[in-house]
């Protein structure tokens, strides 16, 4: 199924990867309209997203406006989500709005393209070392064969709900990225996971890990992140993409690096610059991993390997991701994460 789409609900347009995306659909796509949901726009911060994509209008909310989402889902052709992965209310006011759209254009369902992450493929092993880590496949996967504590699940799993549905049917497809690195060229330029460690770091006065820092995750740059999206909704904008339950895509290189080598590099980094008294990494106190609970016990002590199949399918390739390591662009991606 192919459709003529008219306008985009974006959400995530001031993000990391949400406004590294819309740049390159200003590139690919620029006639498309976006209407961006924006917490406080500001003419800086209007002009800042004019000149990543000038095709933008605003719509003033938080997630957390579920009566605007709802509005604006309801009226769109295509949402585009890039903001939080773990705001349930946001989804199913957007899945409501959709439901609504397409009860109000029969045979002429909505496309929602929701951006998740592999955190859901975590085994929480805690740090600890594993002798045979699971690799998941993105073709056959079931959501609900992935452990029901691990992060996303609460909102993808109705996601794919909705796509399954023959009544007021919406078009789904979920988006997978593994460990986004890399200086972006959009609004933010730096991942939210380099900040979290990096306040982390000033808590404890080092580098560390969640445990030993044994497990590991794919990762990938944040350029080929942003191209994989654009490939996605060009092919179901042509009516090849794979949707609903099938419609389900990893986006990471097949490198996978331990927490404990990406801490080490990052420790000495900083110490390097006089930022604190030690280098290297070593285990986080409890104290300050607890703060973040289970999630962040799942995310960042737990071993995500995910092979994208069916990005290959599209013709996709890390291509940024080969040319730049996440352990050889780690130093830059401080320097401009501290000067932020």
């Amino acid at each position: 199924m192919s459709i003529q789409p008219r306008s985009i609900f974006f959400l995530g347009a001031t993000g990391y990867l949400g406004s590294q995306f819309l740049l390159l659909l200003n590139s690919k796509l620029p006639q498309l309209h976006v209407v961006a949901l924006i917490r406080n726009p500001t003419p800086e911060r209007q002009e800042q997203l004019q000149k990543v994509y000038p095709n933008i209008s605003f719509v003033v909310g938080t997630l957390d406006d579920g009566a605007i989402i709802e509005e604006q889902a309801a009226k769109a052709d295509i949402v585009i989500n890039c903001a939080s992965s773990d705001h349930v209310s946001s989804v199913m006011s957007t899945l409501s709005g959709l439901e609504t759209n397409s009860k109000d254009h029969p045979g002429k369902p909505p496309l929602y393209i929701h951006v998740s992450g592999i955190g859901i493929l975590s085994d929480n092993s805690r740090g600890e070392p594993v002798e045979n880590v699971k690799e998941w496949t993105d073709i056959g996967l079931d959501l609900k064969q992935c452990e029901p504590t691990n992060a996303h699940l609460d909102s993808d799993i109705p996601i794919v709900e909705a796509g399954s549905r023959i009544k007021n049917p919406v078009r789904t497809i979920i988006y997978y990225p593994g460990k986004i690195y890399g200086i972006g060229d959009g609004v933010q330029k730096t991942t939210a996971w380099i900040r979290i460690f990096l306040v982390m770091m000033k808590m404890a006065g080092y580098v560390g890990t969640w445990g030993p820092g044994a497990n590991a995750m794919n990762n990938i740059h944040v350029k080929d992140c942003a191209m994989g999206l654009f490939l996605v909704l060009q092919a179901a904008l042509e009516g090849r993409a794979d949707e609903g339950p099938e419609g389900l895509y990893f986006a990471a290189s097949l490198e996978t690096i331990t927490s404990h080598d990406w801490t080490e590099v990052m420790g000495d980094y900083c110490h390097s610059k006089g930022i604190i008294k030690e280098g290297g990494s070593r285990p986080f106190p409890a104290e300050l991993v607890d703060l973040h609970g289970h999630v962040g016990w799942s995310l960042f002590g737990g071993n995500l390997f995910a092979k994208p199949e069916r990005l290959a399918r599209l013709g996709w390739e890390a291509t940024e991701t080969k040319k730049l390591s996440l352990l050889q662009s780690l130093p830059e991606d401080l320097e401009v994460a501290l000067k932020a």
